[in-house]
């Protein structure tokens, strides 16, 4: 499978000097699979070739790509203020976009710290936990849980606290004291489950023993992925997170959701804490934020964590930490212009009208050569392919063959194929984005 010769030919001598993240870097570039253009649901390629995004840019174009209003809005402000400090200083539209963020988070999130990343959000969110516990002298809880195959970011302590042995095994122990659930995924209870499966919600208990084993006065948060997507799409036992928010509770541990994913309406809802009825002490949010086109992260903290920083000198620097470019003028004009968006097209409501439909039509692919289980959850599905040689050739393979030959963009995760289209998606364009999966599964069988 080759891609078009148009595309080699323009880039031929530009592709070595980019060493690109999380990719074959090698493979890619014998073959590049290049975007040049978006617009709404689709990709083109140099040459125009029109490619179906299945994947919502990286589960942050929520309103599909080049949207006119956010493109308006960024570019207005690049004109106006193209950047100004967040130290000590600040500019309107993160106030604005911060009020804005709070009245969608459920309870009483109520403060938002921005970043540029989810990756940075997540070191962010666990720094907070430390000093929080630091500032009501409970400094031996420096302790923190995470959970198997759970995606945290590529920073040093998202590193620690995450669950993927390949993102791991190469960069020392990483953040000291890191403890992991067991996943919640187990194929032979669960294969095939539409939606949040019945099996499973005692694997919560494992947070009990891990305070037994280490005190619960050592342990500072729980973190996880209310539905881990990188690693393939794991919705939640029926009643599991109710319990770990339970268990957390009754140590006066935190509970830290990480939605760099799920956020902004990939569930349902503003967040998936919302779709499960749990209230965390901190979510962890993402390019979601901006329909994934300006870098932005953040942390939404509950109000009495933010309170109990508040309450030194008032000419403390109360939190010794941030990032330079965070809040930045281009990512909150462009987030302000998002949740427009989203409201006005009421787009997080069409992830509800959908699931069905997306629910029935990617679970129809069951019967096809090599398909051992299909989980879902929103606008969200995994197809788990048997293993064909060496770990994720097979999906990688039907990744490429639904790029070069069927025109569709698709994530693959070893042999996980991954789905989750912008919530703009249509009812025919869902059956094509199944149908085009089915041929490119049915063609490396």
């Amino acid at each position: 499978m080759t891609s078009t010769t148009a595309t080699e030919a323009l880039l031929r001598n530009d592709l070595d000097a980019y060493w690109m993240p999380f990719t074959e870097n090698r493979a890619f570039k014998r073959n590049p699979r290049i975007l040049a253009s978006a617009k709404g649901i689709y990709y083109f390629t140099a040459e125009g070739r029109p490619i179906l995004d299945g994947m919502g840019g990286l589960w942050g174009a929520n309103a599909g790509h080049c949207r006119a209003a956010i493109v308006e809005a960024i570019r207005a402000q690049v004109g106006e203020l193209d950047f100004s400090p967040t130290y000590q200083f600040g500019h309107p539209k993160a106030f604005a976009l911060a009020s804005r963020i709070a009245a969608l988070a459920p309870g009483d999130l109520n403060h938002v710290f921005f970043t540029n990343s989810g990756s940075e959000a997540v070191d962010t969110a666990l720094k907070i936990a430390l000093a929080y516990h630091n500032f009501r002298s409970e400094g031996a809880r420096q302790r923190f849980i995470g959970r198997e195959r759970d995606y945290h970011g590529s920073g040093f302590g998202g590193m620690a606290v995450g669950g993927i042995a390949a993102n791991r095994k190469h960069f020392g122990t990483g953040l000291g004291g890191v403890g992991h659930l067991r996943s919640t995924y187990n194929c032979e209870k669960q294969a095939f489950t539409k939606g949040e499966p019945e099996w499973g919600p005692h694997l919560a208990d494992e947070l009990e023993r891990i305070v037994g084993l280490h005190d619960c006065s050592t342990i500072a948060a729980v973190i996880v992925e209310p539905v881990p997507l990188t690693s393939g799409v794991l919705p939640p036992p029926h009643g599991y997170l109710e319990r770990l928010r339970s268990i957390c509770d009754n140590y006066d541990i935190l509970l830290i959701f990480d939605e760099f994913a799920s956020g902004f309406g990939r569930l349902g809802l503003a967040f998936a804490a919302e779709r499960y009825g749990v209230l965390p002490d901190m979510i962890i949010f993402d390019i979601g934020i901006t329909s994934g086109t300006v870098p932005m992260g953040g942390v939404i903290v509950r109000e009495p964590i933010y309170d109990t920083f508040m309450d030194g000198p008032e000419q403390a620097v109360e939190l010794p930490h941030g990032c330079a470019h965070s809040g930045h003028p281009l990512a909150c004009a462009a987030g302000l212009a998002a949740l427009r968006l989203y409201e006005r097209e009421d787009l997080f409501a069409r992830v509800f009208q959908l699931e069905s439909l997306w629910t029935d039509a990617v679970h129809g692919l069951r019967r096809l050569p090599n398909v051992v289980d299909i989980r879902n959850a929103g606008l969200n599905a995994a197809i788990d392919l048997a293993a064909a040689g060496p770990r994720g050739t097979r999906g990688f393979a039907a990744m490429d063959c639904a790029f070069c030959d069927f025109n569709l963009r698709l994530r693959a995760a070893d042999d996980t194929l991954i789905l989750a289209p912008p919530l703009i998606v249509t009812e025919a364009q869902i059956g094509e984005i199944v149908e085009k999966t089915a041929r490119a599964i049915t063609a490396v069988a």
